[in-house]
């Protein structure tokens, strides 16, 4: 299969690779993906000494209840491919891939 390809206004052929995973091991939660994505792909979570996960809301933090916070997907399909996330993120957690057609 073909993959999908964008002709840019000045000719040139762009590929966008979106986001497919998030390595939940490699990241910090430093919160540097979310800020620069403007398309509400990411979510920061708390994930608990048991390993569950935990909403994370920014406006009442008890960093007790949480080991650490780790980014995920929250609404992959919206991703444009821009991998602004990928270029961002310091401990390069992120893997992106193209789109078959």
């Amino acid at each position: 299969m073909a993959t999908f390809t964008v002709t840019l206004p000045g000719g040139d052929l762009w590929t966008p690779k979106f986001v497919g995973q998030i390595n939940e091991e490699k990241c910090i939660g430093c919160g540097r993906c979310f800020k620069v994505c403007g398309r509400d792909v990411l979510e920061l979570v708390g994930i608990n000494e048991d390993g569950e996960r935990i909403f994370f809301d920014p406006e009442d933090d008890e960093d007790e209840e949480y080991e650490k916070k780790v980014m995920t997907i929250a609404h992959q399909d919206n991703c444009i491919g821009c991998e602004a996330c990928a270029k961002i993120c310091p401990k390069k957690c992120y893997t992106h891939g193209a789109a078959e057609v």
